[in-house]
């Protein structure tokens, strides 16, 4: 797997070069939670050690739990863009976006200059997502898809333009889920429901794409030219995407037991867009260093709000709170 090779090696190298910064160092003792003013010895190479331990586990994982039990083949791309209606390629957009500011932040945490930070953030986020495609390009079942890579990419390359250009997250990607409810399909369905997106609450959250939404999150106040702005910093302006009604890849239709095809393509698979308001819980003041890392994980999640939503057949509707 020459690929996945080269993708150990660029992690190795960015490791390395992240523990030769730490050459320099204060022996000022911090507060765990306090970021460092200086390059911290300790805190790059515990950072850096627990990024390379937690990349192996994770890519040992996917190779032994999952991709072991699908049939092999030569590296190859695979088309899959009209899948799910797209909800698999956001998705992608904001898991590299996530992993890309958490790994910033830490490297800040740990003392690292603002711009080394953000192309070691940048980077690693880049790699986790990296690998998974060179895993899908070995397997007969899938193969790497370039508009996964490229949702990767949009996903890192917004974390890093915004850090380089603004020094902060002006235009956020957060997410929100709920538990979809299937009541008022038929067996059929909820039976494929439960196959598809799994029984657990932790599967329904990680798979059901009609109970997700992603979002685009803003606060007017930061593109405000007049800095005197009464808008509130912490209330943000937020579009999102969804769907509905999918119960397949590329059509609402499946095989039972290998040989069955079940065609359910009379249910419309629907595209739904929404307007809704958010909280930037990083603008809400606190002294509290706990808090303040709390609310810094917290922010690529999306806060419970009135939301008003369209959907494709240009039906509208309104919720008080849309989780």
């Amino acid at each position: 797997m020459l690929v996945l090779n080269y993708v150990y090696r660029l992690l190795f190298l960015l490791l390395i070069s992240a523990s030769t910064f730490a050459q320099q160092t204060d022996t000022t003792q911090l507060h765990f939670l306090e970021k460092s003013p200086q390059l911290h010895k300790g805190r790059v190479i515990g950072l850096s050690t627990t990024a390379a331990v937690s990349y192996s586990a994770f890519v040992y994982g996917l190779s032994q739990y999952w991709y072991k039990n699908f049939e092999k083949s030569p590296f190859h791309f695979y088309n899959d863009n009209g899948e799910w209606n797209q909800m698999d390629k956001v998705g992608h957009t904001w898991t590299a976006y996530s992993e890309s500011l958490y790994m910033i932040e830490l490297y800040r945490w740990a003392g690292v200059k603002d711009k080394k930070a953000i192309w070691i953030g940048g980077l690693l986020g880049s790699s986790y997502q990296a690998t998974i495609e060179v895993l899908d390009g070995y397997s007969k079942k899938w193969g790497a898809s370039p508009t996964d890579i490229l949702a990767n990419t949009v996903g890192v390359v917004m974390v890093m333009g915004q850090e380089l250009a603004w020094q902060e997250q002006r235009i956020q990607c957060k997410f929100s889920t709920h538990l979809h409810k299937y009541d008022n399909f038929t067996d059929e369905i909820q039976t494929r429901v439960l196959n598809l997106y799994g029984k657990s609450f932790a599967e329904k959250v990680l798979k059901d794409y009609n109970a997700q939404t992603y979002w685009l999150s803003v606060n007017p106040f930061h593109f405000s030219p007049n800095s005197s702005s009464n808008f509130p910093k912490w209330l943000n302006v937020s579009v999102g995407y969804g769907v509905e009604n999918i119960f397949g890849g590329f059509e609402n239709e499946w095989t039972v037991e290998d040989e069955i095809m079940i065609d359910r393509t009379d249910i419309p698979r629907l595209r739904q867009y929404y307007l809704s308001l958010d909280v930037d819980f990083t603008q809400i003041p606190t002294r509290s260093r706990f808090l303040k890392m709390f609310f810094k994980a917290l922010n690529i999640f999306k806060c419970p709000a009135p939301t008003l939503e369209l959907n494709s057949e240009g039906k509208w509707k309104g919720y008080w709170l849309y989780f």
